[in-house]
């Protein structure tokens, strides 16, 4: 049976973007997020991260201190009784990728390989699912995946120029999409699925390019 999905960006949505985060001294997450996530879950979605890291390709970073950081982000949210199902990443970049990461592949928003790796691995029904991203080739990427309902999450005259009614909706505070999941009335659950309780390597996994 399918499942519906929150899609998030990273960088800009979970955590604030600092530009190249890789420890978790350094993260500080957005305001809201565990409340939303936690809403999602209790309403049957998965939550999946489909975040571009050119971090790791131009590198700045190894992608065993991604993992760790991500690893560490889901331990985050799980003692907020808060779950992300997937993470999905993508580490090329087309111009400044070293060896094998240099490449435009489709993996790399607003290429729509994260969102279709998820659809096709998750059993995902991309009419029912919405994503949340802070720039519009979030939103383009999941556009071109068949997401249906596309928010950008970015103060007013931010990326004006970029943004049309048709790409998306935006939105000042990630508390603004709770009635999405019928954040009143959603009956709690903590208990925690066979696939949350996966190791994270199951979890995190790189894009195909």
């Amino acid at each position: 049976m399918t499942r519906k999905a929150l899609f998030l960006d990273r960088d800009g949505v979970v955590n604030v973007d600092i530009g190249y985060l890789h420890t978790s001294r350094e993260c500080v997450f957005n305001d809201d997020i565990f409340e939303l996530v936690s809403a999602a879950n209790r309403a049957g979605y998965a939550v999946v991260l489909v975040t571009n890291q050119a971090g790791i390709g131009r590198g700045y970073f190894t992608v065993d201190q991604f993992q760790a950081l991500s690893a560490w982000m889901l331990g985050e949210f799980e003692n907020r009784h808060a779950r992300i199902d997937r993470v999905y990443y993508c580490p090329h970049h087309p111009e400044f990728g070293l060896g094998e990461y240099k490449q435009a592949c489709n993996c790399r928003k607003p290429q729509p390989g994260m969102f279709e790796q998820a659809r096709v691995e998750l059993d995902l029904d991309m009419e029912g699912s919405l994503m949340i991203g802070d720039k519009p080739s979030d939103l383009h990427a999941a556009q071109r995946a068949g997401v249906a309902h596309r928010f950008l999450l970015a103060a007013a005259g931010e990326h004006d120029l970029e943004m049309s009614g048709s790409l998306g909706t935006r939105i000042d505070r990630l508390t603004e999409l709770l009635d999405w999941f019928g954040h009143d009335s959603l009956r709690e659950s903590r208990c925690q699925s066979d696939a949350a309780k996966q190791v994270t390597s199951d979890v995190i996994s790189a894009a195909r390019p």
